[in-house]
């Protein structure tokens, strides 16, 4: 027990900061974007790069691994979807209430939590994990709402601007970039790498803050009851379910990889789909309720899943 304490207490413990801080009035209104944008640009962005230039590139890929969190992110996502269109809702609703369902909050939470239950032997999950979630989850939504919008369906050119699109995100380029320094065998100069190093250090705590300042900012909004409850217990309970059978069972993966995607898949719904509502001007009272409640049972949730996993 006291080493399920020591790992899921500092993890909250920040978010709880961070809930305080903006509740007290020591940081303000703009305190959770900003850190968002310095976590967004800065930090998360060095922490990957730096883990994946350390990476040999056998070391850094798991097949089984992601295909298990795919399985289980596709699965979910697919079952939302046709839930909320046999509901008669928007398909852009729809799509984006899908995304919530199967988006864990795999790099604001997902990396720092990997890297206190395994150590830096938990970067390569966590790092692919955060990839596949915010990279090509992320893409395929926005894919569909974008060929949905335009009435003569040109994919090619919705490809194009998304592509373009994930070009200039930075969580997306620094790991490629990672891997290709990996690739090539050559060391980043001492100085540099420390440089990554304390910016990567900050990403961690930095998000894990930002969570609890966008909880505490967070106002009760009347959003749809039955659709909350769909999304959360799809993102807390179906995707984990489903992953784990995947993970343990299907793909038999070794200890560490199995239980990263488990305890990934378990988190709860992050900021992207908040922002995708945001962003084509629908609805986003019940994503953000969405992402509240999920948030505060994955205490619960999370620290079950952190008893079960073998020490060591």
């Amino acid at each position: 027990m006291l080493a399920i304490f020591n790992v899921a207490f500092p993890v909250f413990g920040l978010i709880f900061v961070g809930f305080f801080c903006r509740r007290r009035g020591i940081l303000g209104p703009n305190a959770s974007s900003e850190l968002n944008r310095f976590v967004i640009y800065l930090g998360l962005p060095s922490l990957l790069f730096e883990a994946m230039s350390r990476l040999a590139s056998v070391q850094a890929l798991n097949l089984g691994y992601v295909a298990a969190f795919a399985v289980g992110m596709a699965g979910v996502f697919l079952l939302t979807l046709w839930v909320r269109l046999r509901s008669k809702a928007h398909f852009i609703d729809a799509t984006i209430d899908a995304l919530g369902a199967a988006y864990p909050n795999s790099g604001f939470l997902g990396i720092p939590l990997c890297l206190l239950t395994f150590g830096d032997r938990g970067l390569p999950p966590a790092i692919i994990g955060t990839l596949m979630t915010a990279c090509l989850l992320f893409a395929v939504a926005i894919i569909m709402i974008e060929s949905y919008r335009q009435a003569e369906k040109h994919l090619g050119r919705t490809l194009a601007k998304v592509g373009k699109s994930l070009l200039r995100n930075p969580i997306m380029v620094a790991p490629i970039l990672g891997a290709l320094v990996s690739a090539s065998g050559w060391q980043l100069p001492g100085g540099l790498r420390q440089l990554f190093q304390f910016l990567g250090a900050a990403a961690g705590p930095c998000a894990l803050v930002s969570i609890g300042l966008f909880l505490a900012a967070s106002k009760p909004q009347p959003g749809d009851g039955r659709v909350v409850g769909l999304l959360v217990l799809c993102k807390l309970i179906l995707q984990p379910v489903l992953t784990a059978w995947m993970a343990f069972w299907v793909f038999d993966l070794p200890p560490l990889w199995a239980w990263s995607a488990l305890l990934l898949s378990a988190l709860p719904i992050g900021n992207g789909p908040f922002m995708l509502a945001e962003l084509f001007g629908r609805e986003a009272n019940t994503m953000s309720r969405s992402i509240l409640i999920s948030t505060l049972l994955s205490l619960v949730t999370v620290s079950v899943i952190l008893a079960f996993i073998p020490a060591g």
